[in-house]
């Protein structure tokens, strides 16, 4: 998964406060939704802390290739929907800065990656459930792959628009050599939420529907 794994003072103040108050707005719309919109009950909390626990347990297994590791985000975007998983890849960002796993100035920016992975994830994933006849698996990864490849161009963007401090250019070489990896860990990271879902609908069907049903008490 794409992740920018930057120390503090990578970017400037001025964009690294900038991507932490995009992210902040899109927060505050997802905190919006769930307290207004989509109520969670007990089960979708339960459900969000397994994902929150899963998910930073694998931000924390790197495969020694330029420090790329999977991340759970499709896989959480599909179950819990993306106003949850916004709220997931928060407290997975905080946690990771508290053990320099990145910056905490680069969270903002991290987040706006994640929210990116999720939400696409999700849209993708329900869009080929309800219009086509695909297996699960293979809107699962399809879903998985794209949400990716979209968050691989999100933090592609995100620095080449703030810069590293202390390089005058950063070169496009460089990010894509990364972003190749990244993609190369996009596709094993397709397969494993493919098979994952496809799982989830054959034994619990209902869990695939806590990220999108509304309370209508």
């Amino acid at each position: 998964m794409a992740h920018i794994h930057l120390e503090d003072g990578s970017f400037t103040l001025l964009w690294a406060v900038a991507w932490s108050i995009v992210a902040l707005v899109v927060i505050g719309i997802c905190l919006y939704w769930l307290r207004n919109v989509r109520k969670a009950d007990s089960r979708l909390i339960t459900l969000a802390g397994l994902l929150t626990a899963a998910a930073f347990a694998v931000f924390q297994i790197e495969i020694p290739v330029l420090g790329v590791h999977l991340s759970l985000t499709p896989l959480v975007g599909i179950i819990a929907g993306p106003a949850f998983g916004v709220i997931i890849f928060l407290i997975v960002n905080i946690f990771s800065a508290a053990i320099g796993h990145e910056g905490w100035t680069i969270i903002g920016a991290n987040l706006l990656i994640n929210m990116v992975e999720v939400i696409a994830a999700f849209l993708v994933y329900w869009w080929l459930s309800t219009s086509t006849k695909m297996k699960t698996m293979h809107t699962a990864g399809i879903a998985a792959f794209l949400a990716l490849f979209l968050g691989n161009i999100a933090m592609m963007a995100i620095i080449l628009v703030s810069g590293i401090q202390g390089k005058e250019t950063v070169e496009i070489s460089e990010l894509s050599v990364l972003a190749a990896a990244n993609i190369a860990m996009a596709l094993v990271e397709a397969l494993v939420t493919g098979y994952i879902v496809a799982y989830i609908k054959k034994v619990r069907p209902d869990m695939l529907g806590m990220g999108e049903q509304r309370n209508t008490t």
